[in-house]
């Protein structure tokens, strides 16, 4: 077990300048910090392990008791999600380890922004750790137009697929006078609307809707809106009302929807999970299909996960390439 808490204890200090930022973020990483199929991510004083492969398991008893002695838990959950094919995400197996479920519940910190949290809500508690950056940088760009318009004119935001609507909460805290939300699920959107509250917004006309986001575009092309900023974060897989969205096939088509809502000097910033995307290409395809738009477009920056995902790319479970395009 010794083995396993000098792992687990060199790959936390690695992370604690990011104490400074936030109490939520990806404490082990898989096969990049030295243990293949294992991650460990930090919620406040709450825990979450998951395995991704059989092979860990034979370690499970020496995993936890390497936990429990390094971080001590107010609550710790660990989430089985073997399935190769990687089905049941909606209710994998997830055996509370440390404390009481209702004790899943809590706050964490990201900057001045504070997120409500559920470790018992299926695999996602309501927080994506490997955004972290880009959601900082969305609330410093809103508030520097802030200061550069010295509110001459309301700045807008577009969170599609919003999931809980963090992005939005960061731009609205730059300054971002209406940071719309579109996500096909009432019950997200309302734990959005509760993460509004939670950092002292008030909730504006506009800013939530319950629905397709290709729908939405189509909409706001129609009406004429037109948006400062635009984050383009879907799931690799979709259903609503009969319909699919395929992020292979569907992406890049509205990634150049999404270009023609921007006002000039906006960005749009389009990410992906699915592992079978290549950063370069994914960059170069975002780039092309703005283009298509806005013929002087230009990639601002093309990256994967952040410093707490060390050998992002090398698993399933720890991928992801993002890209900011301004217009």
């Amino acid at each position: 077990m010794s083995n396993l808490i000098d792992i687990f204890k060199t790959a936390a200090s690695k992370r604690e300048p990011l104490k400074q930022v936030t109490d939520a973020y990806r404490i082990f990483n898989g096969v990049g910090d030295g243990l293949a199929g294992v991650t460990l991510d930090r919620f406040g004083d709450r825990y979450q392990l998951q395995f991704f492969s059989e092979q860990p398991l034979g370690s499970y008893e020496q995993i936890i008791c390497s936990v429990r002695e390094l971080f001590s838990p107010q609550f710790l959950v660990a989430k089985f999600r073997t399935d190769p094919a990687g089905r049941a995400l909606e209710h994998p197996r997830m055996d509370v380890v440390v404390g009481i479920p209702e004790q899943a519940v809590g706050i964490v910190r990201e900057g001045v922004a504070k997120f409500h949290v559920d470790l018992l809500d299926t695999v996602n508690p309501g927080l994506f750790l490997d955004m972290r950056d880009v959601r900082l940088e969305v609330e410093d760009r809103f508030a520097r137009m802030s200061r550069n318009d010295a509110g001459q004119r309301d700045t807008r935001f577009l969170n599609l697929f919003s999931y809980t609507c963090s992005f939005s909460v960061h731009a609205r805290l730059g300054g971002a006078a209406v940071a719309t939300n579109a996500d096909i699920s009432g019950k997200i959107l309302d734990k959005g609307r509760e993460n509004y509250a939670l950092n002292g917004l008030d909730l504006r006309p506009g800013e939530f809707f319950k629905g397709n986001a290709i729908e939405y575009v189509e909409w706001a092309t129609k009406k004429g809106l037109r948006f400062d900023g635009i984050v383009l974060d879907p799931p690799s897989f979709a259903r609503f009302k009969g319909t699919n969205f395929n992020v292979r096939e569907h992406l890049m088509p509205l990634a150049a929807k999404c270009a023609g809502l921007l006002n000039p000097g906006g960005f749009l910033m389009v990410s992906s999970n699915y592992s079978e995307f290549v950063l370069e290409k994914f960059s170069a395809d975002v780039l092309s299909a703005v283009r298509s738009v806005c013929s002087k477009a230009r990639t601002v920056w093309k990256r994967s996960q952040g410093v707490d995902f060390p050998g992002a790319g090398l698993s399933k479970e720890s991928s992801l390439v993002a890209t900011l395009v301004e217009v």
